[in-house]
């Protein structure tokens, strides 16, 4: 089975929903990171969570303008994932989600 995968960059966050829009029309699950493109009429999403990003980056500038050092601050890896799933899309698509996935998932569009 074919699928798309994209990634996060600025050109193509301008086409979020012309990319969709030709997964579905080509019959294409498609994934990629962050919700917005979920919004837009993608599949599935699955990334870090961007509000527990946010609020991690301004615990380092609060330490930072404390006086530490950047150098010294250890780097951190996301701990918080989201995953969306988009129902519309997986219907125009014939695709049955399984309950498993529909249960883990933090968001559910229709």
């Amino acid at each position: 089975m074919s699928a798309l995968i994209t990634i996060r960059n600025p050109v193509l966050n301008s086409y979020l929903k012309q990319i969709a829009d030709l997964a579905i029309k080509n019959r294409l699950p498609s994934m990629s990171e962050g919700s917005d493109y979920v919004e837009a009429g993608g599949l599935v999403s699955y990334s870090a969570n961007e509000t527990d990003l946010y609020r991690r980056a301004a615990v380092y500038v609060d330490k930072i303008l404390k006086g530490a050092k950047p150098a010294d601050l250890p780097v951190e890896q996301p701990t918080q994932f989201d995953l969306v799933l988009n129902m519309t899309t997986a219907k125009a698509l014939r695709i049955r989600l399984p309950p498993s996935l529909l249960n883990r998932a933090d968001e559910l569009i229709d």
